[in-house]
């Protein structure tokens, strides 16, 4: 029995998003083109690479690297749950890969959870500068592991420049900003921006212009404006999207809000 759900986001960096729930599916030796980062939530996956034999597990992190070949069946009779991004080659470079065949499995707590929050981010509506603020502090993560150089996440003090991106949102509030662009338009790293932005204004990017789009939703729904036609106008992907993150903030709908006003 097999359940699996995949998607392409648009997202840079990130080439596919499966989710799959498997009871007796075996994978023969393949190889991707891409990075596999894999979050195992129930069961366990025997797994060999490059001719050795691993594990993965709800414990640990599991990154496999381009070009080697794996293959993958359930370590117990019930099957196991996964979810699976598949980032660019690029984003973790070639010189990288030796360190991941020698040391796929990551037992790393804060790793795992912004991982979780990265997927959570992609579905059902892609939160792009979410996504993205997500994937840059994954990225930094993977790449500490891989060159045994893990550290306390950085708190970084750069007011003018939160300050200057905060400027960009509130110009941006419909059409967003990509996170890439705007660490080099400042010359910075994508982290740097996130991290910067929270410690100065209390809440990442994503979050800010969220709140930003919600305050345009509200004007927009008392002036009469049908919710459907309010959540592109204020930046959303369609109506359930706006509904989602409308009914999170203010504890309602929008339908219900705008009504509330007679």
């Amino acid at each position: 029995m097999s359940e699996v759900v995949a998607w392409h986001p648009a997202v840079p960096g990130l080439t596919e998003v499966f989710h799959a729930s498997f009871t007796d599916h075996v994978y023969p030796p393949h190889t991707h083109d891409a990075w596999t980062l894999l979050l195992v939530d129930d069961g366990a996956v025997h797994y060999e690479l490059d001719r050795h034999a691993h594990g993965a597990s709800p414990a640990a992190v599991t990154l496999l690297p381009p070009g080697v070949p794996h293959d993958g069946r359930s370590r117990f009779p019930g099957g196991f749950r996964k979810r699976v991004l598949y980032l660019e080659p690029g984003t973790l470079g070639t010189g990288r890969v030796g360190p991941a065949v020698d040391r796929p499995a990551i037992a790393d707590r804060l790793l795992r959870d912004r991982i979780s929050g990265l997927h959570a981010a992609l579905r059902p509506h892609t939160e792009d500068l979410e996504a993205q603020s997500r994937l840059a502090l994954v990225l930094e993560r993977l790449a500490q592991h891989l060159d045994r150089t893990v550290d306390r996440p950085a708190v970084v003090r750069d007011d003018v420049l939160a300050d200057r991106v905060r400027e960009l949102l509130d110009a941006r509030v419909v059409d967003g900003l990509r996170l890439d662009d705007t660490a080099a338009l400042f010359g910075v790293h994508p982290t740097h921006v996130v991290r910067a932005f929270t410690r100065r204004h209390g809440l990442p990017p994503h979050r800010y212009l969220t709140g930003r789009r919600i305050d345009l939703a509200r004007r927009l729904l008392l002036d009469g404006m049908p919710a459907a036609e309010v959540a592109v106008a204020a930046g959303f992907v369609d109506q359930p999207h706006l509904t989602r993150h409308f009914r999170r903030m203010l504890g309602t709908t929008p339908v219900a809000y705008a009504r509330s006003a007679g």
